[in-house]
């Protein structure tokens, strides 16, 4: 059995987000895809790439916060290689997806009502929302 706070939260998550993405019309592909260099080097790997029939596709970034923790420094600089990747991408990535889940999060409000666009200038193409949100709209094919 794998302990409470490991890791593996993170196939939970993609887990819960799948049926709502494949209901909606979407064809996620590739989880754990790599999408390029990440800022400062290294590979970019997303959780998810999901595309419709028709249209650039759209990357999908998971995290999990059970408990308060470090996930939130982070979140920063997840917005700026998700902004870089679809900047790189010439039209092939449109829009991505950065979704916190989990009840750990104290700046949930803060990420997802835009209190990172005074500092993030030209990262409007990453959207940060919460998962019930994220799954709402990809359940019902408005991502």
């Amino acid at each position: 059995m794998t302990p409470p706070g490991s890791t593996t939260t993170g196939h939970v998550l993609e887990e819960m987000v799948l049926p709502a993405l494949t209901h909606g019309g979407y064809r996620p592909d590739k989880p754990k895809s790599p999408i390029g260099t990440r800022l400062g080097g290294g590979r970019h790997f997303v959780d998810l790439v999901a595309q419709k029939a028709e249209g650039p596709a759209i990357l999908v970034s998971l995290k999990w916060q059970q408990t308060s923790g470090t996930a939130e420094q982070k979140v920063p600089f997840e917005v700026m290689c998700l902004q870089d990747a679809i900047q790189r991408s010439d039209g092939s990535f449109s829009v991505a997806y950065l979704v916190l889940g989990g009840p750990g999060w104290h700046l949930r409000e803060f990420f997802t009502g835009g209190g990172l666009s005074p500092f993030l200038r030209g990262c409007e193409a990453v959207r940060i929302v919460d998962l019930e949100s994220f799954l709402g709209l990809a359940n019902s094919g408005r991502l």
